[in-house]
């Protein structure tokens, strides 16, 4: 048994992986109800073990929380990433406290109202004695790292540089595993940390600000209240990708400023094996002639964007004076929050682009198996530099099972019960949005395209249906882009279109918070819209409802 799984089993002794067919499901594992939204978005591809090791650390390891029966708050589902909705709802469900759901909404999505969430028989004293000594370290942890944000993210660009340098010299198998246990593995664990504490305290300060807003001016004018993060320089590194290229446009900024900030983001940032810009010589062209050739300004975008946002603002002020002080403090808070998250993300990026894909290279070049490096979990990594490389053996089955589950379509964003990912490919009535294993046949479709209101605006237009990034290109001016799921990747499309609808979201995802911040209308979540819509389909879509209607197709 691989030494992934041997970790697992001391902190955690449920696992899908079989050992023969190099699959790993965790749906197998117990009865509960997995969703994609959030954690498919930072993560969209099929993941390779080394991928996956990693983002169980995260899951698994970075929290202080051990949740009782040993669930797992995540999961690898045939290779893709899912969050286990059963056991947080379950948390909330045993102390009385239904109703905090909507606190986290926005950050991983809902429920389709025909799919109930099963719930697992917590007792409230269970919770309480099991979960909350790790819910409350948990946030002392937060409010520590919080405090600390500043000096590390400052850390870390010459961390990655030495780091670099140092893995020029390291040639032979003992050398790569110091460095690894000494500096590049405890770096990766702090930086998850941080990036638990940045992700939960914007989770946390923007849905209750939010709700706040919601219930004094609407839905649709929280909304507007909240799409000015970026603040009057535009300085939100999801942007940066965009703003980037038109101020290397007007000549604002060099083709190699550009590389040197941005190089490591794209739409297959997380996914160790995927080769990235350093790989692609015309990367930075090809990428600066597609926006040139749009016509578009992101910046006039950003500014229109502001002036909606003043005007939502003077109103707030008007019809609430004596409440305006206190929410412009809190919408300031929530801007420098978001702003610290999307900071750490990149320069976590970074890190894992810069140093560890480069390490695992290395390790694949001394160990004589190229990139079947990718194919063992770090645990096994660490375990082949010591001279055990019993692991190896696994790998053909593992590279077998990757490109079968690359070539399937993404899976629902919504799975309940035991999900065999090439039985539901095959079936010609299979749903996108969702699959319950106690439904039987096919379920008929809503006509209805309902998701989570992302971005507020009514424009009318035709699809353009997209899904790979790899085929933005196709998307004309004035279109509605209609995918499964978007990342930082696709930001550079994103100010040539009129509308943004997606399957997979939330209020607090990527393509919600760009589209607020250029004044793009975005329905987000809506978990059928690529089963219901084609390209050259005509659609309304009301951002600020959540609702796309279907006109024609």
């Amino acid at each position: 048994m691989p030494a992934q799984t041997r970790t697992m089993e001391h902190t955690f002794p449920k696992s899908g992986y079989h050992p023969v067919t190099g699959e790993w499901n965790d749906s197998v594992i117990g009865d509960y109800l997995w969703s994609s939204v959030n954690f498919g978005e930072a993560a969209p591809d099929v993941m390779t073990p080394s991928t996956w090791s990693l983002l169980w650390i995260y899951l698994h390891i970075t929290p202080p929380i051990r949740f009782p029966g040993g669930h797992p708050p995540g999961g690898n589902i045939a290779e893709r990433l899912y969050f286990n909705l059963s056991l947080i709802s379950s948390l909330y469900h045993a102390v009385g406290m239904d109703a905090h759901k909507e606190k986290f909404g926005d950050l991983i999505g809902a429920t389709p109202s025909e799919l109930n969430v099963p719930y697992l028989p917590f007792s409230p004293l269970t919770v309480i004695w099991h979960v909350l000594p790790g819910m409350i370290q948990d946030w002392l942890l937060t409010r520590r790292d919080i405090k600390q944000f500043p000096n590390y993210i400052a850390s870390l660009p010459e961390w990655v540089r030495t780091m670099r340098q140092r893995l020029q010299h390291c040639m032979d198998a003992a050398g790569l595993l110091s460095l690894w246990t000494e500096s590049i593995m405890p770096t990766t664990l702090r930086d998850y940390r941080m990036l638990r504490s940045v992700t939960m305290n914007l989770s946390d300060l923007a849905t209750q600000l939010n709700l706040d807003l919601t219930k004094l001016v609407g839905e649709i004018e929280a909304r507007t209240l909240l799409s000015n993060l970026s603040g009057p320089s535009g300085d939100l590194e999801s942007l940066g990708l965009l703003l980037g290229l038109a101020r290397v446009k007007d000549g604002r900024m060099s083709r190699e400023e550009y590389i040197e900030r941005y190089g490591h983001r794209g739409p297959h940032e997380v996914e160790l094996s995927a080769p990235g810009p350093d790989q692609d010589p015309d990367w930075f062209e090809k990428r600066l002639a597609d926006f040139i050739r749009s016509g578009v300004d992101p910046e006039t975008l950003l500014a229109q964007q502001r002036a909606e946002f003043t005007a939502a603002w003077q109103r707030f002020e008007a019809r609430f004076p004596d409440k305006a002080k206190s929410f412009r403090r809190r919408l300031d808070v929530v801007t420098a929050a978001e702003k610290n998250r999307e900071m750490f993300r990149s320069e976590r990026l970074r890190v894992s682009r810069l140093v560890t894909r480069p390490f695992l290279l290395q390790v694949g070049k001394v160990m004589d198996i190229g990139d079947d490096i990718f194919f063992l979990s770090v645990d096994e990594m660490t375990a082949l530099l010591a001279g055990d490389k019993m692991s190896v053996s696994a790998v053909p089955a593992r590279r077998a099972m990757y490109r079968r589950t690359c070539a399937l379509p993404p899976y629902p964003a919504l799975i309940y019960g035991r999900f065999d990912p090439f039985e539901w490919a095959a079936d010609p009535n299979r749903r996108s949005d969702f699959y319950d294993a106690r439904q039987a046949g096919a379920t008929a479709l809503s006509s209805v395209i309902k998701g989570f209101a992302g971005a507020a605006g009514c424009v009318e237009g035709i699809v353009r249906r997209i899904d790979r990034v790899e085929d933005g290109n196709q998307a004309q001016p004035g279109e509605i882009l209609v995918t499964t799921i978007t990342n930082v990747g696709w930001t550079p499309i994103f100010p040539r279109l009129a509308a943004i609808i997606t399957d997979v979201g939330a209020p607090l995802s990527h393509a919600a918070i760009v589209a607020r911040e250029l004044g793009i209308p975005a329905v987000v979540g809506c978990g059928n819209a690529t089963m219901l819509l084609k390209t050259g389909d005509r659609v309304r879509v009301d951002g600020g409802r959540g609702i796309v209607e279907i006109l024609s197709g």
